[in-house]
């Protein structure tokens, strides 16, 4: 509100200054002050057109043409003319007068602009019928914004300056509630504030600045497409979030040598988490990394960079080069560097798997411990022949334990088999023949391998036990750490979507509500992960909460197992989002409440005010009844003496008397 006053205010001013204004359109809506504003104005007729047979007035872009003003005033550029009219739109009209040299003061609301349509729609649940693409305003020489609190707005429409009386109270209660006018007031502000930096950036450009002004907080940080930079890209947004207006900008600089750098696939997971969480990814090409990142943030008037830090043995004992040229050669930059133990810390706990007793990556070393370790043993005992067979025994007892300690249970029976066999060959007469020639002999071989078969089941049964507590453990912490961070990060779904998707290792994550008009569809309420599932048939996993809301994972099936704490997670997830759900009720009752309670305000002080002009007008109209009402009777007559008129002939005084 107040856009069209400050045009006419504008065109006062520049014809005060001798500039020849006309206004080539103006729609003061029946406002007093803004048609006092217009007076002394050229105003150039309007052209009446009729479409389905009601007559319509727009702007005669011909006659202003023919007056051939230096500046014109056109009022709602993302105004639709009548069908039938040379242009569609009214700013296509003035874009008609800039090209014929004319300048133009314009008026544009904020909902208007059509890359803001959805934002828009979402907040006040009102659809933009008129839009105007933002390049076209873009193109102005000048924008300025015409700014109002919304309680100062409220004011002006209770007391009458915006609408009629009987248009108050429901503008009040819909669109012009308090919430819509601060967010579209934020909307407006931010706009003009881009507008601004684009200004600033072109000055710097221009005048060769490369020294970082502080308007502006910027976060850079630094991706190399390791797997475990998810922590370092959170870290950055929550150092965005404590600094309000702020920038998150990614950048990832790729080899230009032609080597094949991060994989693709990784980076696309980092950019998609960047911008699911309100960043912007970049990727730059060049052979000099911190040089790169350096150049990139000069560019983008950078305040801070964010880096990973040292990452391996071979970088821990020689140092971070790029981190290091980085640092010393940051300037007016501050640089956060993220260690390792910080990054491993911050990411989600792992559920490790429940299949085999120590894995099938040890079970192979086993087998490899086997083959190697037994004929090694056997070359040493056959050059020493001095232990006896119950010595050389225990010494390959001791291998098998040492081979079900490292591979469980399989390459432990294999190694005490093998063991039976070369003791046998080697060392128990006759040598070099699988025959036993005594009785004690054979006996002892058949307790070795029953001795070293048991040992490996109570080791393998131990690993077991290890790994199921271990399992437990995990499945509490992931419990607790999901817990955790529905706390803190109440409303950010997406993190804790994410949190679940890299405990379980999935590729993807998506919580899906069912449609309430139609039980079949679903329609996605939150996600992580690149190419989430948007429906329960497009997943791999689905876990049903509720009747409304399911969990839908993309990333190979799971087992019972981690189906169960999956559906663990799911309830958090769903509390959360119900939380949130019912908070956001609350502050739309409370935002309500307080705007009832204002319009009650207002309009009890709009009543008051109106209850003393009455009182007012009620004391003027009864001041007015006594003069001209005959005095009341009085009670014996009254008399006053004073010079009167002499009468003709006569120099006396007289009296007058009533009764």
């Amino acid at each position: 509100m107040g856009k069209t006053y400050a045009m006419l205010a504008e065109g006062q001013r520049r014809r005060g200054r001798g500039t020849d204004v006309v206004i080539g359109l103006v729609e003061p809506h029946g406002r007093r002050l803004t048609a006092q504003m217009a007076q002394g104005l050229e105003l150039v007729p309007r052209r009446t057109m009729v479409y389905r047979g009601l007559e319509f007035t727009e702007m005669d872009v011909d006659a202003v043409l023919a007056r051939q003003p230096q500046v014109a005033l056109v009022d709602e550029l993302a105004h639709t003319n009548i069908p039938g009219c040379r242009n569609e739109k009214r700013w296509q009209d003035v874009e008609e007068l800039l090209d014929a040299g004319v300048d133009v003061v314009s008026t544009l609301n904020i909902q208007h602009l059509l890359s803001l349509a959805d934002v828009v729609e979402e907040i006040t649940g009102v659809r933009q019928a008129e839009t105007i693409p933002d390049k076209v305003v873009r193109r102005a020489e000048q924008v300025e914004l015409v700014d109002m609190t919304p309680e100062a707005l409220r004011r002006r429409m209770v007391h009458g300056n915006v609408y009629p009386p009987d248009r108050v109270e429901v503008a009040l209660t819909h669109y012009f509630r308090p919430g819509n006018l601060t967010a579209l007031r934020e909307l407006a502000l931010l706009w003009v504030a881009d507008r601004v930096e684009e200004g600033l950036q072109r000055y710097r450009a221009e005048h060769g600045i490369i020294a970082p002004w502080e308007t502006k907080e910027r976060i850079v940080v630094a991706l190399s497409g390791k797997g475990d930079e998810e922590a370092l890209i959170r870290r950055a947004v929550r150092i965005a979030g404590r600094i309000p207006g702020s920038d998150l900008l990614a950048v990832h600089v790729a080899r230009d040598d032609g080597r094949v750098g991060a994989d693709p696939v990784v980076l696309g997971g980092h950019r998609a988490l960047v911008e699911s969480l309100g960043g912007s990814y970049h990727q730059v090409v060049d052979m000099d990394v911190a040089e790169a990142l350096l150049e990139f943030a000069r560019a983008e008037n950078a305040t801070q960079i964010v880096l990973g830090g040292a990452y391996g043995l071979l970088h821990e004992l020689l140092g971070d080069r790029v981190v290091a040229r980085v640092t010393r050669r940051a300037g007016g930059f501050d640089v956060h560097v993220l260690t390792r133990e910080r990054r491993e810390r911050a990411k989600a706990p792992v559920l490790p798997p429940l299949t085999g007793g120590l894995g099938r990556g040890r079970f192979w070393w086993g087998l490899v411990l086997t083959v190697v370790l037994l004929p090694v043993l056997t070359v040493m005992l056959t050059a020493v022949r001095g232990f006896g067979l119950a010595g050389e025994l225990l010494v390959y007892l001791m291998a098998v334990v040492g081979v079900a300690v490292l591979g469980g249970l399989y390459p432990a029976l294999v190694a005490a088999l093998g063991a039976g066999v070369l003791a046998d060959y080697f060392f128990v007469q006759p040598v070099h023949s699988l025959t036993v020639a005594r009785v004690g002999d054979g006996s002892v071989l058949v307790v070795f391998v029953a001795v070293a078969a048991v040992v490996s089941v109570a080791v393998e049964r131990s690993a077991r036990r290890a790994r199921r507590h271990a399992r437990a453990s995990a499945e509490a912490g992931a419990l607790a750490d999901l817990a955790t961070s529905a706390l803190r990060d109440r409303d950010d779904l997406p993190a804790l979507l994410e949190r679940v998707r890299t405990t379980f290792g999935l590729e993807a994550l998506s919580l899906l509500q069912r449609d309430g008009a139609d039980s079949r569809r679903w329609f996605v309420t939150a996600s992580s992960g690149p190419r989430p599932p948007e429906r329960p048939e497009l997943a791999d996993t689905e876990v049903l909460v509720t009747d409304e809301l399911m969990l839908a994972a993309r990333g190979g099936p799971l087992d019972a197992d981690d189906r169960r704490v999956l559906h663990g997670c799911a309830a958090q997830v769903v509390a959360s989002w119900e939380s949130r759900l019912s908070r956001r009720q609350a502050e739309s009752l409370s935002e309500r409440a307080v705007s009832d309670r204002r319009r009650a305000e207002a309009l009890q002080a709009a009543a008051s005010d109106l209850e003393a002009e009455v009182a007012a007008a009620q004391g003027r109209w009864s001041g007015c009844e006594s003069v001209g009402r005959p005095r009341p009777p009085r009670s014996g007559p009254r008399c006053a003496t004073g010079p009167s008129r002499p009468s003709a002939g006569s120099g006396r005084s007289s009296a007058m008397c009533w009764t």
